[in-house]
């Protein structure tokens, strides 16, 4: 192994640094909804619609030192009760983890790998609302690391193990 070769003074290698590379990123589900249009696209009103968003981060080994993070957001606008548009993007990317402990590697994939996806799919969303004939909706700056936090409380609540 090359961290059992001494270096020049007799000293062991130092060990590898911790490493992620994004390999690939691409869309893996979109779909946006316009069902009242065009009749929504001329309705106005002195407050703005009612916007909802849900935000759910999963991930899955593809290897050894691979796996895949998916960004799923998923959103609506709505008004007087009726929807004006609605979203929903899957956001994949496929990153290679390596020197990483194995007990830090699920936070990685969860808070790090999903903030590298976000702007991306976070543009994906504004486009299509403009193209669905609506002003572009930026979805706020997401802070994935309490996002995680919240769920390993949530977890530890219901007695379940650390996933």
């Amino acid at each position: 192994m090359a961290n059992d070769i001494p270096n020049g003074n007799g000293a062991q290698a130092p060990e590898a640094a911790p490493s992620m590379s994004a390999l690939i990123q691409y869309t893996k589900d979109f779909s946006f909804e316009n069902p009242k249009a065009p009749r929504s696209l001329s309705q106005q009103t002195q407050q703005g619609p009612q916007m909802s968003l849900q935000v759910n981060v999963s991930t899955a080994p593809l290897g050894e030192d691979d796996y895949e993070t998916v960004l799923q957001l998923e959103g609506k606008a709505e008004l007087g009760g009726e929807t004006l548009f609605a979203f929903d993007l899957s956001y994949g990317g496929v990153f290679r983890i390596q020197n990483v402990p194995q007990e830090h590697i699920h936070p990685v994939l969860v808070i790090d790998c999903a903030r590298l996806l976000f702007p991306f799919a976070r543009q994906i969303i504004a486009e299509a609302v403009q193209n669905g004939g609506f002003p572009p909706f930026y979805v706020p700056p997401i802070d994935f690391a309490a996002l995680f936090q919240q769920r390993m409380q949530e977890l530890q609540a219901q007695g379940a193990p650390n996933a």
